[in-house]
């Protein structure tokens, strides 16, 4: 064979090793993204089965505060009926998501400061152990939401890298969104005692 044949064969086998690979990495990025998606969920799920139980707990000591308590248990049914899969995760659905997600967060707050006028219900051991298990869940999804942004950054910043941006282009690698902060929330809330 002529050296220049060669040489051609062996440039095409370097760029279809790097096209290889390169797609193999944008694939792997895409599960990574897939993972921590399915984490974020697990502790929303997890903050949801715990609602019911701290409602239960404190109904039985604030029976006339039922507009808060349907006011968790509906935005609790609300956040479970919107669902995003990773596959479709736009802005859009993630945004409703979030805002639904938010709505719980701002139920569950009300919720806990009825405790204040119910101080049987803050000794309960029930109670402290349920707001306990709530606290540490917020924490959780805080800490989950914050690993999905890191793994879609680094996919997103794969993604718009050239030479790999063809590849993500040509095969359908689209940009993942983020959680963003929600609105109102750079505001310090005010607190009157």
């Amino acid at each position: 064979m002529k050296k220049s044949t060669i040489i051609l064969i062996a440039v095409v086998a370097v760029i279809v090793i790097w096209g290889v690979s390169a797609y193999n990495g944008l694939v792997a990025k895409d599960e990574n993204v897939k993972t921590a998606w399915s984490q974020v969920e697990n502790q929303y799920q997890r903050r949801s089965d715990l609602i019911p139980n701290l409602v239960a707990t404190v109904k039985g000591y604030a029976a006339h505060e039922t507009s808060t308590l349907e006011g968790v248990v509906e935005a609790r049914a609300k956040a479970t009926q919107i669902t995003v899969d990773a596959e479709n995760l736009t802005p859009e659905r993630l945004q409703e998501f979030q805002a639904a997600q938010g709505e719980v967060t701002s139920a569950i707050g009300r919720l806990m400061m009825i405790t204040e006028n119910y101080p049987d219900l803050k000794a309960n051991q029930n109670f402290l152990e349920l707001q306990a298990q709530i606290e540490g869940t917020e924490n959780r999804i805080s800490v989950e939401r914050n690993r999905f942004n890191e793994v879609a950054r680094d996919y997103n910043t794969s993604i718009r890298r050239f030479p790999t941006s063809v590849f993500a282009s040509v095969f359908g690698f689209d940009a993942k969104p983020y959680f963003e902060a929600e609105p109102g929330s750079r505001q310090a809330p005010k607190v009157e005692f």
